[in-house]
């Protein structure tokens, strides 16, 4: 198996990474259970998985719903192959003993997708809505 420089690079960026890294544009926080279980919140690099998967690996052949914290993800799941586990096994990809590398996110961040506009509405004070 050849290891070319660009993987290589990768590895390093991740091992030299701190604890806690900030999510970027897109990224999908998921903080179902993380903080009940005094854990920091996962944070799931959609667009580095999009660039290298269709979005059916995930969302058909794996069942991952479109919408942010709309799955029960959980540990246990994941660590009998299911969702992030079906990848996430130690063959094609790191396995779950490398809890940091999910586990990064800043504590108390609510389940969301990172940077989306969603969060940037607010309602019309009165709770009026258009008519």
């Amino acid at each position: 198996m050849f290891i070319g420089r660009k993987h290589i690079v990768f590895l390093l960026s991740i091992l030299a990474t701190p604890t806690m890294i900030s999510a970027e544009y897109g990224d999908v926080l998921i903080n179902n259970y993380s903080d009940a279980a005094g854990m920091r919140p996962v944070v799931f690099p959609h667009w580095f998985h999009r660039i290298r998967f269709r979005c059916k690996v995930c969302h058909a052949d794996l069942g991952f719903k479109f919408k942010a914290g709309g799955n029960d993800i959980n540990m246990l799941k994941i660590i009998e192959g299911e969702y992030c586990g079906s990848c996430h096994d130690g063959d094609i990809a790191w396995s779950v003993e490398n809890c940091d590398l999910c586990h990064s996110g800043k504590p108390g961040t609510a389940t969301q997708v990172h940077g989306s506009t969603l969060q940037q509405l607010v309602s019309p004070v009165g709770g009026g809505g258009v008519k």
